[in-house]
């Protein structure tokens, strides 16, 4: 058996080839990400007459140039978990860290864990462009909140309050009642130097515009608000137009991008056979379902429920020596991080629906009826939920 150590790194790798008691096929060497050295590679690999085994650690967006490349060509090649890597590597007395000394610990890895490894298997391009679009979702999720609060710390220095009185209602990035207010009325002198009567009539023909509920009492309000505020920034100096609406376009760039996004992954869910069973799962709507199936992906890459829990880092392993057995253990938090926010979520909307028929919601509630904390019984419901969920999918394709 040939076991091929690679350290991956941005553009380059560091390859390793051993065999068992210490034999060096060949030395640390380095290639970089082009076709014609990576077709050197697996054509080298091809030619040994032993059964070879590649192991790399899995390295974000690193390494899928070659580990695509070397499974388009039917070499075996397995993805190791880089925390399970590093407790490898911390077995050796004498500390050091060179591309060349971790190659060679990733073969020797592979050697010694031979009958363990698993060889990676491409997954339906499917599930690989739903995952990305999750993960640009969930970034632009932290951009729309960083967004929201420049937005609200300008509206702070020229219309304090305004935000309690202008809650958005509608679902839809294209229509923001606190956006399109302030683009019309981007500080409270814009609202004062009109008349009480002024105002509202003119409130009420900018509502009709926008398409929002005409209301003469909402105007009356918001126009006492504007008298009785005191903005810290003037109306008069240049800039504080240009942040107010800077603000405001920015915000409407990132909800319309949102939108765009999470119309393409609806787009894509939609076509897989589980996304009505995951659809009909309390909870779950048409925005949670794209998310959910996005960052689980295919339900087949895991042996049992237990494994999924695993990956969304909600587990809670045992704590157990001679006599004393933990009884207060914390979930592990070594998995998907996007994956627990977006259970949580699910959790959440259940806790507003109440569906009392459901049995991860009444399993909620006998948590919170324990003694509980409100989040910890969230977190055993999201354990519960995923098992079912694995359940439900995993039947779809038996």
């Amino acid at each position: 058996m040939i076991s091929v150590g690679i350290d991956v790194s941005k553009e380059k790798s560091t390859v390793c080839i051993l065999k068992p008691y210490g034999e060096v096929v060949r030395s640390p060497y380095e290639i970089m990400h082009t076709e014609t050295q990576i077709s050197e590679l697996a054509s080298m690999i091809q030619h040994f007459d032993d059964e070879v085994r590649v192991v790399m650690e899995a390295t974000g967006n690193y390494h899928l140039a070659l580990l695509s490349f070397l499974k388009e060509h039917g070499i075996f090649v397995s993805v190791i978990n880089p925390l399970v890597m590093k407790k490898y590597a911390n077995m050796a007395l004498r500390k050091g860290k060179t591309d060349k000394q971790d190659a060679i610990k990733i073969a020797n890895y592979g050697l010694d864990n031979w009958f363990h490894l698993v060889d990676y298997e491409i997954r339906e391009e499917i599930y690989t462009q739903l995952r990305l679009l999750g993960r640009q979702y969930a970034h632009y999720i932290k951009m729309r909140i960083e967004s929201k609060l420049a937005l609200t710390n300008m509206l702070d220095y020229t219309m304090p309050g305004i935000k309690k009185m202008l809650q958005n209602q509608s679902k839809t990035p294209e229509k923001d009642k606190l956006n399109d207010f302030v683009e019309e009325y981007w500080h409270y002198d814009n609202i004062t130097k009109k008349s009480e009567k002024q105002f509202v009539t003119s409130y009420n023909s900018w509502a009709k515009k926008k398409g929002y509920r005409q209301s003469e009492s909402k105007a009356i309000k918001i126009y006492a608000l504007a008298k009785d505020g005191i903005p810290t920034l003037s109306s008069n100096t240049p800039s504080t137009k240009m942040l107010v609406l800077e603000a405001v376009r920015v915000l409407r760039e990132v909800d319309k991008t949102l939108a765009l996004i999470l119309s393409q992954m609806q787009e894509l869910a939609r076509s897989l056979k589980e996304y009505s069973v995951v659809r009909e799962m309390n909870g779950v709507g048409d925005i949670l379902a794209p998310r959910l199936i996005a960052e689980i992906g295919d339900i087949r890459r895991f042996h049992s429920g237990k494994a999924l829990i695993a990956y969304a880092g909600i587990d809670a392993p045992p704590y157990q020596s001679g006599q004393f057995t933990g009884s207060r253990r914390r979930i592990s938090k070594r998995g998907s991080a996007v994956l627990r926010k977006t259970g949580f979520e699910v959790m959440n909307c259940l806790k507003v629906h109440k569906p009392v028929d459901d049995a991860v919601y009444l399993f909620m509630l006998k948590k919170e009826s324990e003694g509980k904390a409100s989040k910890v019984a969230k977190m055993a419901g999201l354990n519960k939920f995923l098992r079912i969920y694995y359940a439900r999918v995993k039947g779809v394709y038996e």
